[in-house]
């Protein structure tokens, strides 16, 4: 089934993609939460399909959770991948829904 625009994909188990999406906003996110991550591992993700990708991701960061919210520009704009919002303190039950 095809993902409509602006509505969430299914949840699909982390690629080598969006693990590399996760390293390279690993400080912000650490930022945001206000603490250092030793472990920053993506276990699962959903899409999100506006003017370029949102991504949920499910983040193991070592016997909890993190949710992250990172958007990805459309390639011709020339941004870099933005860090849009943090969820903390989450378990591996919790589903990823938009936020």
């Amino acid at each position: 089934m095809a993902t409509k625009v602006g509505g969430p994909s299914e949840v699909k188990q982390a690629t080598a993609e969006v693990q590399m999406i996760c390293d390279e906003i690993k400080h912000c996110a650490e930022e945001k939460a206000g603490r250092k991550f030793v472990v920053f591992t993506a276990r699962s993700y959903i899409t999100q399909v506006v003017a370029g990708t949102n991504y949920f991701i499910k983040v193991d960061v070592g016997g909890d959770f993190v949710h992250l919210r990172v958007h990805k520009p459309l390639p011709h704009t020339g941004e870099k991948l933005q860090l849009h919002g943090i969820q903390i303190s989450k378990c591996q039950q919790d589903p990823i829904v938009c936020f």
